[in-house]
This record gives C-alpha cells, sequence and structure tokens, in this order.
C-alpha cells in the first residue's frame, strides 16, 4: 500500500524537506494553542507535534494508506529552551548565549494513521563559533532569525558560523527525514503484515 502524507504544517522549510521522502503529500495548517507548562525539550517537542497533528485532524479523515505527520522544534542550551525570539533584542540575546558554545536541537514529531499514533524525538547537537557583537548585529540585520526556534537558520547566512554537528542536518531545519523515513518503513512494513 503507497502512503499518503499530510503534513500538518505551513513550514517552507518543513515542505522541501517533506519531498525528500519522494511519497505524495498534502500540506495543511495545524493551528493550536502551542503554551506548555515547562518540562524537557524532548518531552516539549514531543506534546507539541502531538497537539499540531490532533488540531488538524481534528479537520481531516485519515484514509487507510494516509499518514498525518506533526512536528514542532526547538533550541536549547544549559537546560533552557530558546523558542521563536519575541523582537530582536531576544534574538540578539539568544544568539550570544550560543556564542562559543554547543546547544542541542530537538524535534518531536507525531505520526497518526488509521490504526495508531506514534510519537518520537530526534536531537542533534551544533557548535557555534565565538561570534562578535559585530557578527551578531550583521546576522540579524539578514532578518532569518524571524519565526524561527533559536533565532536562526542553519540553511542560510547563519551556516557562516556554525563549526560542528552533530546528528541530522535536516533535524536542525525542523524535519528529521532520515529518522521520519525510518519510521514510515516501520508503519508500511505492519501494514504489509496485517
Amino acid at each position: 500500500m503507497e502512503l499518503n502524507l499530510i503534513l500538518a504544517s505551513t513550514s517552507p522549510r518543513r515542505q522541501e524537506l517533506i519531498q525528500l521522502l519522494n511519497l505524495p503529500y498534502t500540506c495543511v495548517s495545524a493551528d493550536c494553542d502551542e503554551t506548555i507548562t515547562p518540562c524537557t525539550p524532548e518531552d516539549t517537542v514531543c506534546q507539541l507535534s502531538k497537539r499540531k497533528a490532533e488540531a488538524a485532524l481534528a479537520f481531516h479523515t485519515l484514509q487507510a494508506g494516509d499518514v498525518l505527520i506533526g512536528a514542532d522544534t526547538v533550541v536549547a542550551i544549559d537546560g533552557q529552551i530558546l523558542g521563536k525570539p519575541k523582537d530582536d533584542q531576544d534574538a540578539y540575546n539568544m544568539i550570544a548565549m550560543m556564542s562559543d558554545k554547543t546547544h542541542s536541537v530537538y524535534t518531536g514529531v507525531t505520526l497518526i494513521t488509521t490504526r495508531e499514533t506514534r510519537t518520537f524525538y530526534e536531537e542533534t547537537r551544533v557548535t557555534v563559533a565565538p561570534l562578535s557583537d559585530t557578527e551578531i548585529r550583521s546576522y540579524l540585520a539578514t532578518g532569518e532569525h524571524r519565526d524561527k526556534a533559536g533565532a536562526y537558520g542553519i540553511q542560510g547566512a547563519f551556516g557562516l558560523y556554525v563549526t560542528g554537528i552533530r546528528g541530522d542536518y535536516n533535524n536542525v531545519v525542523g524535519f528529521p527525514v532520515a529518522r521520519i523515513y525510518q519510521e514510515l518503513q516501520n508503519l508500511e512494513n505492519i501494514s504489509q503484515r496485517d
């Protein structure tokens, strides 16, 4: 049975990455409340990915072969979750905090089919070079930091400052394609056995 993916996101980055799976897909909005009781980054992204998937599911009836995918990404450093910046000063503070350090990027993913719901997360460690005030302000002038967890997009100008990555690069962009591919393979194998 061929899978049909329904991505509960309008993120251009996730839409670009889902194409790597080479499966038919559609994108739907997943508006939901993203406030959450403080917890670990792993729990946060898992809860939010599930909430997004369930919000989209409320407007769609799944058919056999459909897989609804919700995803959420956060950046965490020294135990603190860095969400999307409120303003440019908030973005400056986040990037200054990451300067000359290694932080983690977590993406939670929820897969919903007619048979089951599966939620998991992926972690990637990212090392950032020491940044001067001028470099941070130069990056913020690009505007790339807006609406991005941790105030940066690794696929853009901020890539100049990344000196190391341990884990899935695509996870840092916001969609751990390799892990999602493996999980979809498991779903397909299970459905073929039934």
